[in-house]
This record gives C-alpha cells, structure tokens and sequence, in this order.
C-alpha cells in the first residue's frame, strides 16, 4: 500500500508507529523554537497521563505501549541528543521496536511555515534543517511522515541559529502553546485517518 494512504486500511493494522519529535536535549533549550517537536510529544505523552522514561539503549526518552485515539499503537520519543545528530537515536529506536520508516513520524520546527501553523507531508527534502538531514543519513532515506511545525522567518536581520535557539517571546506563548495542541492532533489523525485527511484538516489555516 502507498505510504500517503489510510493507515486503518493497511493490510498489518496492529504494527507499532513511532513518533519522534526533533529538539535540543536538556532544560536549557526546552523552551527554543528548535525543540517544539519534543513539546510536541510532551503533549501527546501528557494526553495519556504517562511520562517519557530512558530508552534502555540510551539515545532517547520513549513512552511505550501509547495509543491514538483510534487504538493505533506506537511508541513516543524525543531524543536525548544533539539536533545535528538525531539519526542515530532514532535509527537505534525504529530497529528496536521493529518499525519501518512508512510508520515513522517525525516532528520538527519549519522555518519556512509561519507560526502557529502546522502542516503534514510525506517525504520531501531537509530544507537546511538539520536534524532531518542527520535522519537522512542514518535511515538511508526521507521517506517518512513529517509533522511540521511553524516557527516562521526571524525577524530583521536577525541569524536563523539564533532565531531558532532562543525562547519564544513572551506574548507568543499562548498561541504556541495552542499550536503545539494542533500539531498533537494532526499526529494523531495522520495515524489514524492518513495524510490527506491530515492535509485537509490541518492545512485550512
């Protein structure tokens, strides 16, 4: 079956997805724009009322045994290192729980998407972002789901690197915060219902 089709449909409806969201470990940078793919994750760990605990192999904190909505099963993680090297974490936690990249979504900032925005796609190229480029190189492939979230263009002339590891304002918050709420949803029925109904829900704004 194509990737970009329904998921319920699927001829092998109880295999595992996992969700893997992109940022900077640590409490230093929790709060950049560059780690709302693990706020992300926090969120949909948060709906179940579980917690992320060490990956037995290190590289990552992983919520098992989680559930969709529409009782697809899958893992949840966030890794524990660097943007730039986020392919390996997640090659070693996909081989672990058996997952193949067409059950992979992986969540991460977008420059190029404004903020408060959230898309969904398939596949693509890395756009410069390198915790996408570091999964490229370590899957062999950007064949996987992307939730995306967006974080949109710094303003004047300000550096990109600075942009994106810095906090959100203060006055952004709010709708962050309802952001990262719809990017959760759209994970959610992406697994559930597939990409077009994603696209269709979530790319109105």
């Amino acid at each position: 079956m194509s990737p970009v089709g329904r998921p319920h449909a699927d001829p092998d409806p109880d295999a595992p997805w996992l969700v893997f969201g992109l940022g900077n470990p640590g409490p230093a940078y929790a709060g950049h724009r560059h780690s709302v793919g693990h706020m992300v994750v926090q969120e949909l760990v948060a709906r179940r009322g579980g917690s992320l605990r060490p990956f037995k192999r290190g590289g990552a904190d992983v919520l098992e045994g989680w559930t969709t909505p529409g009782r697809r099963r899958g893992v949840l993680a966030t890794g524990r290192s660097y943007m730039n090297v986020s392919g390996g974490p997640l090659l070693n936690l996909a081989r672990f729980f058996k997952v193949d990249p067409s059950r992979l979504v992986v969540v991460h900032d977008e420059l190029d998407i404004p903020f408060e925005a959230v898309r969904v796609k398939h596949g693509g190229g890395d756009n410069g972002h390198n915790g996408l480029k570091s999964i490229r190189g370590s899957l062999g492939t950007g064949d996987y789901f992307r939730v995306r979230v967006g974080v949109g263009r710094p303003p004047g002339r300000q550096p990109v690197a600075d942009f994106v590891l810095s906090d959100y304002a203060p006055s952004e918050r709010v709708a962050r915060d309802v952001q990262v709420a719809r990017a959760a949803d759209a994970v959610e029925v992406l697994i559930d219902e597939g990409l077009e109904a994603a696209q269709q829900r979530f790319h109105g704004d």
